[in-house]
């Protein structure tokens, strides 16, 4: 489990998180959503290690989150941060030299999966498959807990709902846990089983997909609506 107890993250001049408190159980697809700002990034880099909160604690496990949990979590970042002149099967292979959990065999099925040219540079790969690349580097890693921050806002919206919808095969959600942030609400719902709203570095709200689709009716862009209308008196 992942868990988060009154955590606020300051920045110079602005705070990015404001005392939340919040637990991942393991086991499920999670979603983050929120709009530019809200704190999304803030909080899986909290729980990746790779930045520490000013008050408060992230556990990861039985572990504190910092830079030394890498060998249970994954985390795909917004950023490239690959070697240009790589071909990307030398970039896969890297990878697997880098961490002992690599599945190489698993990163080529997915490179497959994805339609990357093995042979093809990074630096001559477009923003859509420098997108695909990280997807593969971060699903072929064996590790419990998968994070990944906006892992679909470079691909091309014809393809994206394929990819996320194929992404499932390559999740073990008896042995792993997967957080998203996201835009991209639409085409990954049917993967979430839950979604977290941040607003302004604060949880708005925390709701299970499944009760919105049966109970209330409704999809999550809608009751994203809902939570910013006015409640009549």
């Amino acid at each position: 489990m992942i868990e988060l107890q009154n955590v606020t993250k300051k920045y110079i001049g602005k705070t990015a998180l404001h005392n939340v408190s919040l637990s991942f159980p393991e086991g499920k697809i999670i979603g983050i959503i929120g709009e530019n700002g809200s704190g999304k990034s803030t909080l899986l880099k909290l729980m990746a290690g790779l930045i520490q909160p000013s008050q408060g604690f992230v556990k990861v496990g039985n572990m504190q989150a910092d830079r030394r949990i890498c060998h249970v979590v994954t985390y795909l970042s917004e950023l490239d941060d690959y070697y240009p002149f790589y071909t990307v099967k030398q970039t896969i292979e890297f990878f697997a030299t880098q961490f002992e959990d690599f599945q190489l065999s698993k990163a080529f099925e997915i490179m497959k999966f994805m339609k990357l040219d093995p042979n093809q540079k990074v630096k001559h790969l477009s923003k859509g498959n420098r997108g695909r690349l990280k997807i593969v580097l971060s699903l072929a890693r064996d590790v419990p807990y998968i994070l990944m921050d906006e892992p679909f806002s470079g691909l091309d919206p014809m393809v994206r709902e394929s990819v996320v919808k194929g992404l499932i095969s390559f999740i073990n959600l008896e042995k792993q846990t997967v957080i998203i942030t996201t835009h991209e609400v639409d085409e990954v719902e049917p993967l979430l089983d839950t979604v977290v709203v941040l607003r302004d570095g604060n949880v708005v709200n925390i709701t299970d997909v499944e009760h919105l689709h049966e109970e209330k009716h409704i999809g999550i862009v809608d009751y994203l609506k809902s939570l910013h209308e006015p409640k009549s008196s």
